[in-house]
């Protein structure tokens, strides 16, 4: 709102220093300020709430030190993190781009199905909560909302030269012609168009490039109209991937919450990056018109988990609950969805994937040594990952500064895999 009020005084009445509000960077460096004030001063309103409610987390004794002790913890403290991601981008966003409705979207999306999962928890004290096969309809759900207006919508393109767009037969949406500068210093007009493709960057590749239609090129000239039918699933795949990864990794204190801050950080520039036709054009990765305004929502992102994170830290004085860990995942997933660096999750959340695959491994060798043995056995002490480090004698504050760590050299490749090809 903030955006169109001062776009309009600085059109209207030249009102000194409106036009600050046309800048990314500006915008940016005032949502994260917001979005920690707001979490910092609601925060304990919120959580005094929680516990008045008696919202509190009920703890199963599984043998771990300090465990007992989180039991009554106000949990669903997610809300915060929502609330202070939101009110920002309502504020600062152009809420006309079709990447802020999206963005949005998921966030309440998400944040219902957590918050239905929680009460049920807490609430109707069923531990189990929400029944596997609704939370997953609810996934599914939100992967089709983002892959048909991927698919689909007008505003979604990506940059290309004409000639490529005609040679690969793309959905051209608009022309225009650029100026570039040749080896010999002459500047040459190039014919550029916006397109609608299925393409995505792919680190560590000279060319940097791949188009999910080529996995259905089989099907000959028909292919591009039935590209759905493997882009689709592959999003559905993510983003349900990456927000049930967030919700293993939400086991310690400060854990899941420093972990997205990073990882909110670099798609934040990389948001900025794909944004910029400058950049973009230097670094050879597509150019995303219209991406840019997630750069807003990134540092809102990025304030309301920091902000979060100091009632969160050890002792925890509120947890995020499924309300939090579920949304966030989401909201990392589509991100990186939106600016065709998918992709590189595997690295970027790379603590999400090591919890996620602590998870299926142990589950899977239990099975299979428990079906040929008559007797289950386990690869580690305890999953995820994080409780076995706690089986082997490690304090919590430890073990997640530790994650930290290797989340920030995580976060370091990704942002160096842009010139590693």
């Amino acid at each position: 709102m903030f955006y169109y009020l001062f776009d309009f005084l600085e059109k209207q009445f030249n009102l000194p220093g409106a036009g600050l509000f046309t800048y990314i960077t500006f915008r940016s460096g005032l949502a994260i300020l917001l979005s920690l004030m707001i979490s910092m001063l609601f925060g304990n309103r919120i959580i005094s709430s929680l516990r008045r409610l008696q919202l509190g987390e009920t703890v199963r004794d599984l043998g771990l030190k300090g465990q007992m002790e989180k039991a009554g913890t106000p949990t669903m403290g997610g809300v915060i993190i929502i609330m202070a991601t939101l009110v920002p981008v309502f504020l600062l966003c152009k809420l006309s781009s079709i990447y802020v409705i999206l963005m949005i979207t998921v966030t309440l999306w998400l944040a219902l199905i957590g918050f239905v999962d929680d009460y049920i928890k807490v609430i109707k004290k069923d531990k189990s909560g929400l029944a596997g096969r609704f939370k997953v309809f609810g996934q599914v759900g939100i992967g089709l909302i983002v892959g048909f207006t991927m698919l689909y919508h007008p505003d979604i393109t990506v940059r290309v030269t004409l000639q490529e767009a005609i040679d690969n037969d793309y959905e051209i949406v608009h022309t225009f012609k650029t100026t570039y500068p040749s080896v010999n210093k002459e500047v040459k007009v190039v014919e550029m168009a916006y397109v609608k493709t299925t393409l995505t960057n792919v680190p560590f590749i000279k060319g940097n490039l791949f188009d999910y239609e080529a996995l259905i090129r089989w099907l000959g000239i028909n292919a591009s109209k039935f590209v759905f039918l493997i882009f689709i699933p592959i999003i559905i795949f993510i983003v349900t991937a990456v927000s049930n990864g967030a919700n293993l990794t939400d086991g310690l204190d400060g854990l899941a919450t420093g972990v997205s801050a990073i990882i909110g950080t670099t798609l934040g520039i990389l948001c900025y990056v794909s944004g910029n036709t400058i950049i973009a054009d230097y670094l050879g990765i597509l150019y995303i018109p219209g991406s840019e305004e997630l750069v807003v929502f990134a540092a809102s992102f990025i304030g309301a988990c920091v902000g979060f994170l100091w009632f969160n830290s050890y002792p925890a004085k509120v947890f995020m609950g499924d309300t939090g860990s579920l949304t966030i995942g989401g909201i990392i997933a589509v991100m990186a969805i939106l600016i065709r660096k998918e992709l590189l999750i595997p690295i970027l959340c790379g603590i999400f994937v090591a919890e996620t695959l602590s998870v299926i491994l142990q589950v899977s060798y239990f099975k299979y040594t428990k079906k040929r043995f008559g007797e289950g056995r386990r690869i580690f002490k305890m999953s995820p990952l994080h409780h076995h480090f706690q089986k082997l004698g490690m304090h919590e504050a430890r073990i997640v500064t530790r994650f930290w760590i290797v989340g920030i050299m995580l976060a370091i490749l990704t942002i160096i895999t842009l010139k590693m090809r």
